[in-house]
């Protein structure tokens, strides 16, 4: 096991040793002087061995082809080696290509390392704006020799990936800075010699958008705005309301691509500013269904021309978004194969759309929400239930609560079995009445509270066949989950849990193979890659967002407090952590 074994490491993690620029010894680093520039095709096809992207390919499975680690020797899992790293919120996903891996940090910090020993390799450090508002970012994107980075002051970089030099710098013009301002939170997508990026805004004016920008010279190409400008198509969704009055679609994950049919598809957030919707204006041909918020919108790669789009929810009050993964994948309908995006918003209700045209296919309900009454089998529009809206009366049971039945935890789908995994939160909220302390512009308060007949059991992890629609196991436990899910070609799937757990479970049946405490909250997006001829699971520990502390505070609270499970952790900080055999 390697901890902090190179001292140039040691400077690289402390904010007062790193200069803006450090290209230590990167000149004869074999590693460096052998890594190959990232294609197009590796990005549609990419190398077993590596993680090149978010969710390892264009389709977010999350899944690798990798089975040097299956369920037979899954329980010989030990830690390989540590990195620490800085303080800070962060869901970082390290990517690794040709044994070089490369992760976006804390405080716009890039480090490049030797993915099979964590030898730091070079460091760049961006001279961020004192200005600007820290935000937790999922990571990066490769392309030729460049890597493509987003800055906590709304820059985009491109880094030489062999020496950490600065290639180009774009500032997002336009973008706005503060506690409520512009973020780049999403990784970057290359796709067709495009850098595509989503902005969100959380109750910045006028909303969140998209941008793609040129990837050789980082100039911005065009720009897709989430919230319809006036006398654009969605205009009348707003409740006549002026565009400056108007907030929310934040885009907060990165999109998915489909090469084929060259669509790049991402989903959009509610707004936050609810009072102005809750009540329909009289006004002939105005709705208040606040397009593109909780919508798959598809746009073209090139141009950022809207293919299609498709609303899961209209003028949601509670805050249930809309915003993560796109996968795509054939799944059979009415007998016949239809290439399909498939998502699933903070109720855990899936909706299939056909990939081509956004076509309602159909949906499929895990039974986390009491939100939804019925859906149309044709158009899938939603029947809601009266507790859909608050009131100023009283207060409402709501399922699931606003931090989700699922959030940015992305499923992972294998393409081999069918079987999706989906990481789940179990907990409901009492909402209202209007008026109160909230985040919501109606004032309706977000109290946690336990699921029905699930006390106690606040994580569930369940595996869906996508082509039966069956659901077949679950895992459930006290712990919600904290990261994402990574499946393998070896039936192992892994991810980490509140109580500071990661763990290995046999993708065929659920059960533990392999368990360990990480030493502190492990919010991140885990990969897994071969490297000097081993399998390696890379797992990112401590820099917990928002979202970790807000069940982290409602789990505590409902598991005993400071003498329960959660409330006698006690963190060791953030690192970078990497597994591997025996």
């Amino acid at each position: 096991m390697i901890h902090l074994k190179h001292l140039s490491l040691a400077c690289a993690i402390a904010a007062s040793c790193i200069s803006y620029n450090t290209f230590a010894q990167t000149a004869n680093n074999p590693l460096l002087q052998a890594l190959t520039p990232v294609t197009d095709e590796m990005l549609r096809n990419p190398p077993a061995a590596d993680w090149l992207n978010w969710r390892r390919t264009y389709d977010t499975y999350g899944f690798s082809p990798l089975d040097q680690i299956n369920t037979d020797n899954a329980a010989n899992l030990t830690e390989a080696w540590r990195v620490p790293l800085q303080p800070g919120s962060n869901t970082p996903t390290p990517l690794v290509h040709d044994g070089v891996m490369f992760l976006l940090t804390t405080e716009d910090t890039l480090l490049a390392m030797d993915a099979s020993s964590g030898e730091l390799l070079w460091t760049y450090k961006h001279q961020t704006d004192t200005n600007a508002q820290p935000s937790a970012k999922v990571g990066i994107a490769l392309h030729g020799d460049l890597i493509i980075m987003p800055t906590n002051d709304i820059h985009m970089l491109a880094i030489n990936a062999k020496t950490g030099e600065l290639v180009w710098d774009t500032a997002i013009e336009g973008a706005r800075m503060g506690r409520r301002g512009h973020q780049l939170h999403a990784t970057p997508l290359i796709a067709n010699g495009m850098v595509i990026q989503g902005v969100t805004a959380t109750m910045v004016p006028e909303g969140g958008f998209m941008v793609g920008l040129d990837l050789q010279t980082g100039a911005e190409v065009w720009r897709f705005y989430a919230i319809p400008r006036p006398g654009e198509p969605g205009d009348e969704t707003w409740n006549a309301l002026e565009l400056s009055a108007r907030s929310g679609g934040s885009i907060w994950m990165p999109p998915s691509y489909d090469p084929e049919l060259d669509l790049v598809y991402f989903g959009t957030a509610p707004t936050y500013d609810t009072a102005s919707l809750l009540n329909k204006v009289d006004l002939p041909g105005i709705t208040n269904d606040g397009l593109y918020t909780n919508s798959t919108v598809a746009l073209r790669s090139r141009t950022g021309e809207l293919a299609w789009h498709y609303q899961h929810v209209a003028n949601d009050q509670w805050d249930l978004d809309w915003t993560y993964e796109r996968q795509i994948m054939q799944v059979p309908v009415n007998g016949v194969m239809r290439k399909a995006v498939v998502t699933a918003g903070k109720m855990a209700l899936f909706d299939a759309l056909d990939a081509a045209t956004g076509e309602y296919l159909y949906s499929l309900d895990l039974g986390l929400q009491n939100l939804i009454a019925s859906i149309d089998p044709v158009t899938g529009a939603k029947t809601m239930n009266p507790n859909a809206a608050p009131v100023a009366e009283s207060s409402q049971f709501v399922c699931p609560f606003a931090a989700g039945g699922r959030n940015w935890q992305a499923s992972s789908y294998n393409p081999d079995s069918k079987v999706l995994f989906m990481p789940i939160a179990q907990m409901c909220m009492i909402g209202g009445p209007l008026g109160g302390n909230s985040i919501l512009s109606t004032g309706a308060s977000l109290t946690p509270a336990p699921f029905p007949d699930r006390e106690g059991e606040f994580g569930r992890l369940q595996a869906v066949n996508m082509e039966t629609r069956e659901l077949l196991w679950d895992f459930r436990e006290m712990a919600p989950p904290t990261t994402a899910i990574v499946a393998t070609a070896g039936d192992v799937i892994f991810g980490g849990m509140l109580d500071h757990s990661f763990k290995a479970i046999n993708a065929n049946n659920g059960e533990i193979l392999w368990q360990t405490s990480t030493g502190d909250i492990p919010a991140s997006y885990p990969i897994t890659y071969m490297a000097n001829g081993k399998q390696h699971v890379a797992v990112v520990v401590g820099q917990p967002t928002i979202h970790a502390g807000t069940f982290m505070g409602a789990v505590t609270a409902m598991t005993g407090g400071a003498e329960g499970p959660l409330g006698k952790l006690q963190s060791q900080g953030p690192a970078l952590i990497v597994y591997a055999l025996e």
